[in-house]
């Protein structure tokens, strides 16, 4: 397989691993490079703080799944050494042909054997039971009279009399949520008693009167999703006991608003799974969202196969950064064998568990153009039906054909092959910096004939619809505005 950097940095834990990475090749602590015969091991010594070098490696006998190696004491996987080993491939340092040492031929083999192990109990049947389901689907229900209760209240005692401090007695008594095995509901409802206050760590929490009413009405937009997670989240929990294999609901996404942690077995089961599925990244996004307690990675993938726009989301809870690798972003087409859809909207959440990089290139980038939706009215129709929806994304995202890129008037629009407009404008959704400053500085080949990304947001007060561009796919590149 072809490693560049970008493929590198794509395998890096963290932003730190790569610069200390890229440090250990600079400062040349690499003593030895070498490969197996058949160039499936990159193996070495490299120079550390003990007596003896560490001894890294990066296994590529499965490429969708390389395993990394190392003999130094970090708890991080891939280490730096192992990175720096890939950084001086991929820079054109010279590898001299060597057998696989001892070790690490007999750590493959029992890597072969746990594989083998794993796909026999895999073509097992899976045992549910049953019992302690139902009293974990009573329990849920349970936790949502309480969801019920608290919006009663909020929405009896109003709006206006919620503040910071009671938005955080609101949450106390949702921390039973959580015991009730509703994560979801319970992060819905931190959305909504987030507002009202400025962040986590902030020493002013209280809000200006001219910020409160700037927030109200994304807070009856969230004060109505969550009547309306209580009331189809009932009516699921219910039509659930009902069945007696008691499965879960996979046409919608009320499961995962309930806190359902979807295990890839689960969704192949269900016949949510798709083969041999090519990914190109169009965007990425990295916030902090300090109303659940974790970073959230979004990755934003355009299906070459189906020309579905669809979402990769990594969550990372603060307590458990340390442990959870961080995703960035990917500039290669992701190839997969298996790729498992969550059910959802117009742009669901998919997942791999084995996939291999290779370059991007033009033939990629022209399927990508003619997976574009040059009709402005239908994207524009189908984004209102899902935004209809109480529980639909809020910000779902197209990829559109554009014929001329300009202004009109005091806004900058997009105009399709007919005429129909599209106005776009800056949000400031997960925190994410303004685009619109950028276009004029991009050539102007981008202002005809091209194809953008575009996520969509809904004004609450003004009621009109606008879209932010993130990126644009021409002919020879994917010029991305934010990361």
């Amino acid at each position: 397989m072809q490693i560049d950097e970008a493929y590198v940095d794509s395998q890096a834990p963290n932003a730190a691993a790569i610069k200390n990475a890229r440090g250990v090749v600079l400062k040349k602590k690499l003593a030895g490079l070498f490969r197996s015969p058949d160039g499936t091991l990159l193996f070495g010594d490299c120079k550390g703080s003990g007596a003896e070098n560490y001894r890294p490696s990066a296994d590529f006998s499965d490429p969708a799944k390389p395993v990394y190696r190392c003999t130094c004491p970090s708890h991080q996987f891939p280490c730096k050494h192992s990175l720096a080993l890939l950084y001086a491939h991929a820079q054109g340092a010279t590898f001299v042909e060597r057998d696989a040492p001892a070790d690490i031929t007999e750590k493959r083999v029992k890597v072969q054997q746990r594989v083998e192990k794993k796909k026999v109990e895999a073509d097992k049947p899976q045992k549910v039971n049953t019992s302690a389901l139902k009293k974990k689907i009573q329990t849920q229900l349970e936790g949502l009279n309480l969801l019920e209760s608290l919006v009663n209240d909020l929405v009896r005692a109003g709006l206006g009399a919620l503040n910071a401090k009671s938005a955080r007695q609101v949450e106390e008594q949702a921390r039973q949520l959580g015991n009730a095995y509703l994560p979801g509901a319970q992060n819905a409802l931190h959305a909504l008693t987030g507002l009202f206050y400025r962040s986590e760590i902030s020493s002013q929490d209280e809000l200006k009167t001219s910020e409160r009413e700037r927030i109200y009405s994304a807070a009856l937009d969230q004060l109505n999703r969550l009547h309306s997670l209580g009331k189809q989240g009932r009516k699921y929990l219910n039509s659930r006991l009902a069945d007696p294999e008691l499965r879960p609901e996979t046409e919608m996404d009320i499961a995962a608003w309930l806190g359902h942690a979807w295990q890839l077995r689960e969704l192949k089961e269900a016949g949510l799974l798709q083969t041999d599925v090519e990914l190109l990244q169009l965007a990425f996004n990295s916030h902090d969202d300090w109303t659940r307690r974790e970073f959230v990675e979004t990755g934003i993938w355009l299906n070459l196969k189906t020309g579905a726009v669809q979402l990769t989301r990594n969550y990372r809870p603060y307590q458990a950064t340390k442990h959870i690798r961080e995703d960035d972003s990917c500039f290669h087409i992701m190839v997969c064998p298996e790729l498992c859809v969550y059910p959802g909207n117009l742009n669901p959440r998919v997942r791999w568990e084995a996939g291999e990089p290779r370059p991007v290139t033009p033939a990629d980038l022209a399927r990508a153009r003619e997976h574009a939706k040059a009709d402005f009215r239908a994207v524009i129709k189908d984004v209102k039906t899902q935004l209809k929806s109480p529980l639909g994304d809020r910000h779902p995202f197209a990829l559109v054909k554009y014929r001329a890129l300009g202004r009109a008037g005091e806004e900058i629009i997009i105009e399709d092959p007919a005429g129909e407009r599209l106005a776009l404008a800056n949000d400031n959704h997960d925190g994410e910096p303004a685009t619109l400053p950028l276009l004029p500085l991009l050539p102007k080949t981008v202002r005809q004939d091209q194809v953008m990304l575009v996520r969509f947001h809904h004004d609450l007060d003004t009621q009109r619809l606008r879209a932010k561009p993130l990126s644009i796919v021409t002919g020879s590149e994917v010029v991305r505005l934010t990361y």
